[in-house]
């Protein structure tokens, strides 16, 4: 299948992350139908589209005739097999647990049509293991987004070892059109690459955090105001060009017997988790917020994350 050739996406689970994925495709143009568990839930993802539409068309990024055109290309359907029977391509943005996935990819192998490009937003799970019973492994591949996904601009593409060198293109293509910032991936790995990259980070952010050795404000802080400040325009690799690969090398030979290579998170931490300490989820993780606060918490995310994205990487 070509770009060409796409017409209809369907997106399977429209949480946190289904809804986002289904704004951008539709906002470049493509029919999509969201489709998930009860309509509750559908009715609330096309809230919350709307709102981010808007969000958008108040940031300059689009008008109000084409946030109302994009509105008008998503439809919902809680029936799996009408909602996917006519697609070109299905991301499946369900709960990250292989079992679920290798049911609904089964499930999505029989009802789709044979075209049908079969795409999973995992976050770590490798989609040769929970997609090897589909006749379609050709057509199956990951595409990992990243939290807001209508906003976030990378999005990884993880090749399944039977993934076709089509599919892989189809997928870059069609990422590209919808104005993203696709990351091709060279091998299947646990964790793909951000994630991996992330996890690193947070395992030394956890241990410096258990050690008290600065407040989680201070820590938030630090990596807002130096990692996260220079990443936004540089790379790690072309950080370590500009800085001297000498100085980076002296400073690693130094620092590396000494970071934590902790195989689980610390217990204090997940003592946290055990009490149900889940942060926006339940009112309170590491900061403490009514759902109020949580929500102009986001709000103030999204808009200062869109003026980056113009900045830095959207085109009109």
């Amino acid at each position: 299948m070509k770009l060409a050739d796409v017409h209809s996406i369907s997106v399977v689970g429209a949480g946190i992350m289904g809804h986002g994925i289904g704004q951008v495709f539709a906002m470049a143009g493509y029919d999509v139908c969201l489709t998930d568990v009860n309509a509750d839930i559908l009715q609330q993802a096309l809230v919350r589209i709307r709102k981010n539409l808007d969000i958008f068309r108040d940031n300059g990024f689009i008008t109000g005739k084409q946030s109302d055109a994009a509105m008008a290309r998503v439809r919902t359907e809680v029936d799996l097999g009408k909602a996917v029977r006519n697609a070109d391509v299905v991301v499946e943005a369900i709960k990250e647990d292989i079992e679920l996935k290798r049911t609904m990819f089964n499930k999505l192998d029989a009802l789709c049509p044979p075209r049908t490009v079969l795409a999973s937003n995992s976050s770590s799970l490798l989609i040769s293991d929970f997609a090897s019973g589909t006749k379609r492994q050709d057509r199956v591949v990951l595409v990992h987004w990243y939290n807001p996904p209508h906003i976030v601009p990378a999005v990884e593409i993880i090749r399944g070892v039977k993934t076709s060198d089509e599919t892989a293109t189809l997928m870059y293509d069609l990422l590209k059109k919808a104005k993203k910032l696709p990351i091709r991936i060279n091998k299947e790995m646990p964790g793909y690459m951000l994630n991996r990259i992330q996890l690193a980070v947070m395992r030394e952010v956890w241990h410096l955090w258990q050690e008290g050795i600065a407040s989680v404000e201070d820590i938030d802080l630090a990596v807002k105001g130096s990692l996260g400040f220079r990443y936004a325009s540089i790379g790690p690799l072309l950080t370590s060009d500009l800085g001297g690969q000498d100085t980076f090398a002296a400073v690693a030979k130094y620092l590396f017997p000494q970071l934590s290579d902790a195989h689980v998170p610390p217990e204090p931490y997940l003592k946290m988790v055990e009490a149900g300490n889940l942060g926006m989820k339940t009112g309170k993780g590491f900061y403490e917020h009514t759902k109020e606060e949580w929500d102009a918490i986001i709000e103030k995310r999204d808009r200062e994350f869109l003026q980056r994205l113009k900045q830095l990487y959207w085109e009109s």
